[in-house]
């Protein structure tokens, strides 16, 4: 009988002798792995194909930009002021208030060789309104016009009158609150539909225009057409550099077209009463026919005018620029602002004549300072009845401006004090005197 010891280690030497044979019979059961085959040589290189034709992407030349102003005023004092109502117009007559004057949103737009524009205004001046000023196409050559080299455009739409050079100045430029009297009685509103060829080239500039005659604040027929003759309105003009730092603008303008007298209907006759004793009782003595009459047919009559501008600008250092202005206009029977200019109702022909001369000078880029006069006289022959004489009579309308301004970036405020002479007064005797209506205004700007 064999030990536990010995058994212990025969079974261990069986074991042993088990697992050398199995690793060897797997061994012998696997084939040998076959040798790799060679890698194929690399193909010879090739060109890379060339890429397809692809048309050229066109050049995006279209633009669209945003652009406006407010002017907001608050007039400090008016002499003609009154806490009272207009009862013609049923519009109170204090003037002694906050007035948004001018607010305008534009929107530019161009493409090529064409362009378009509108301008909105909205104004508190007689009541709220909103209203187009600026409403024009255009056709522009060259593209991109160097400014000593020829250019034209054409344009159709709502635009500026080009007369003068207070008329097509932009109000967020102007140095004074307002136009001066005879450019607000012959062309209010300053724009007009119609079409406009301007042409450049170098110094010289011309703009003809075709128009129906009713500038948008007219009094009668305000941007309408109540004949179908257009107005020719045209102007040339030049700038020149007289010295290092001098330069001078000036041109002159011309207008001419039909106005219009409007005929009145067929009137019934009338029988009036009028109680003279006040009891009442209808007397014989106390009633009147009034007549009726005819209807008249409208009619229509020429006007014309003629003007020159020049402006004159000198460096002063170190203030800034000094700045001299002048125009004159000549015209008749074109008031349609101030004094509307009927020859048919007068029976004469309206001769008119306005002028001013102003100067400003800024003090550094941060003030500016100004003044400036002018004359109108919407009826240069008129007269009128002292007893059983017929003696000239002065209708002119004067203004003295006195303007000063401060500037930062975009905004200015101005403060304006205008001395006025007019002969729209009466005096106890009945006799024309000066209306008393001076103000002062000051007024807020912000372009953006």
């Amino acid at each position: 009988m064999k030990s536990p010891a010995a058994a212990t280690a025969l079974f261990a030497l069986a074991i042993a002798t088990v697992t050398a044979r199995a690793a060897l019979g797997q061994e012998l059961e696997q084939e040998p792995a076959p040798a790799p085959e060679p890698a194929p040589a690399p193909a010879p290189e090739q060109e890379p194909a060339p890429a397809p034709e692809t048309a050229p992407t066109p050049v995006d030349t279209s633009k669209l930009w945003f652009s406006g102003y407010a002017q907001i005023d608050w007039v400090l004092h008016n002499q003609t002021s009154q806490d009272e109502v207009d009862h013609s117009t049923g519009l109170p007559l204090n003037q002694d208030r906050f007035v948004l004057r001018r607010g305008h949103v534009r929107l530019d737009a161009e493409e090529g060789l064409l362009a378009a524009a509108l301008e909105i205004d909205l104004n508190t001046v007689t009541a709220p309104q909103v209203r187009p000023v600026d409403a024009e196409i255009s056709f522009h050559w060259p593209q991109e016009a160097d400014p000593d080299d020829f250019s034209m455009a054409v344009a159709l739409g709502l635009m500026k009158i080009p007369f003068g050079f207070e008329v097509p100045e932009l109000d967020s430029v102007r140095p004074f609150l307002e136009r001066s009297t005879a450019m607000r009685a012959l062309f209010p509103g300053e724009f007009d539909l119609g079409a406009r060829l301007s042409l450049r080239y170098g110094p010289f500039v011309a703009a003809v225009a075709v128009m129906n005659g009713n500038p948008s604040a007219s009094r009668i027929f305000p941007a309408l057409a109540p004949t179908g003759d257009k107005d020719f309105i045209g102007r040339l003009g030049a700038r020149a550099e007289i010295g290092p730092s001098v330069k001078l603008e000036a041109g002159v303008s011309a207008e001419t077209g039909t106005g219009f007298h409007q005929g009145t209907p067929t009137t019934k006759d009338q029988l009036v009463w009028r109680d003279e004793n006040g009891d009442g009782v209808v007397q014989a003595t106390e009633v009147e026919v009034i007549a009726g009459s005819s209807a008249t047919p409208s009619q229509t009559f020429h006007r014309f005018a003629l003007g020159a501008d020049a402006r004159l600008t000198v460096s002063i250092r170190p203030l800034g620029d000094l700045a001299l202005r002048a125009e004159v206009v000549r015209s008749q029977n074109l008031d349609r602002g101030v004094e509307l200019a009927d020859p048919v109702t007068a029976g004469h022909d309206l001769r008119e004549l306005g002028w001013y001369l102003g100067a400003t000078q800024e003090i550094s880029s941060w003030a500016m300072v100004g003044v400036r006069y002018d004359r109108y006289d919407p009826d240069q022959d008129a007269s009128r009845q002292e007893a059983l004489n017929l003696v000239p009579a002065n209708r002119s309308y004067g203004t003295l401006a006195l303007m000063a301004m401060l500037r930062y970036r975009r905004g200015r405020l101005v403060l304006e004090y205008d001395r006025n002479d007019n002969a729209l007064g009466r005096d106890p005797s009945g006799a024309p005197t000066t209306l008393k209506a001076d103000a002062l205004t000051l007024r807020g700007q912000v372009v953006f």
